[in-house]
């Protein structure tokens, strides 16, 4: 025989459950939990201004973790990525479609273009100043130095001499008489410009066509009194088709690589 328990006592019956489950339970995992013994790092410095190399590896040290925080920043402003992920979006806003290829999708392809085309810079920096530096031939002044190098050949490349006079002119400083002169922080700063302006020029050139995929579709409706139905829904089609039918994908890839190449 089954008993049948009220709908109001059946309700009390849960609430003093769950206030004993509380009350007995919630105790005893906090003590399991101050029992768990909880691993700290300390970070000390001993023999004040006596011990100078102490000093020098904690600077060293507190650097290197800030050149971590900042690695995103870095990357996006000394490396390929800029360009490549510009070129991305207008690709993506002249075909008109919005959503596709996610924006995950064409950042994570933009990071393994930077990787590929930042290789041989990336090789130099590991073959003068990285491995040097781990194997204490080098000390860390000097690998920073010899690092800098090769980035800076590369930002010098594809960096526009009016972008880095608008810098000197803002930072009030006066023309460099050479390259050597030119501060990496500067030079930076003006590299992102030139990039955003060689991304914005690609942008356009690849509207092109579909701008006029666009116009054509819009004069056949309207020449078909089809005036209500949306242009870009029709040609969005023939978009698409154009795109895959000339490879676009291997057209825009090569071309972005080897834009770094020239």
């Amino acid at each position: 025989m089954i008993l049948k328990v009220p709908e109001k006592y059946s309700i009390c019956i849960i609430c003093v459950i769950i206030f004993l489950s509380v009350n007995l339970f919630f105790p005893l995992s906090i003590q399991a939990a101050e029992d768990i013994a909880i691993p700290n790092l300390q970070l000390t410095l001993s023999g004040g201004q006596t011990e100078p190399e102490k000093v020098s590896l904690l600077l060293e040290i507190l650097f290197m973790l800030t050149v971590l925080s900042l690695a995103p920043a870095i990357m996006l402003t000394v490396t390929s990525f800029t360009r490549i992920i510009i070129v991305f979006h207008f690709l993506r806003q002249a075909m008109g479609i919005q959503q596709i290829p996610p924006t995950q999708i064409l950042a994570s392809l933009a990071i393994f273009m930077t990787v590929i085309i930042m290789f041989p810079v990336g090789k130099q920096i590991n073959d003068t100043a990285l491995q040097p530096y781990l194997d204490e031939r080098l000390g860390f002044s000097e690998a920073l130095t010899r690092a800098q190098a090769p980035l800076r050949t590369f930002l010098f490349k594809h960096t526009r001499e009016k972008d880095l006079s608008i810098f000197y002119s803002i930072a009030r400083m006066e023309q460099p008489k050479n390259k050597d002169d030119v501060p990496t922080i500067l030079l930076s700063a003006a590299y992102v410009i030139s990039e955003l302006k060689t991304g914005f020029i690609i942008g356009f050139l690849i509207y092109i066509p579909f701008l006029i995929v666009d116009m054509v579709v819009s004069s056949v409706l309207l020449a078909m009194g089809m005036m209500m139905l949306p242009p870009m829904m029709v040609s969005m089609p023939f978009k698409l088709l154009l795109f895959v039918m000339i490879d676009g994908w291997n057209l825009l890839i090569g071309s972005l690589v080897n834009s770094f190449l020239l």
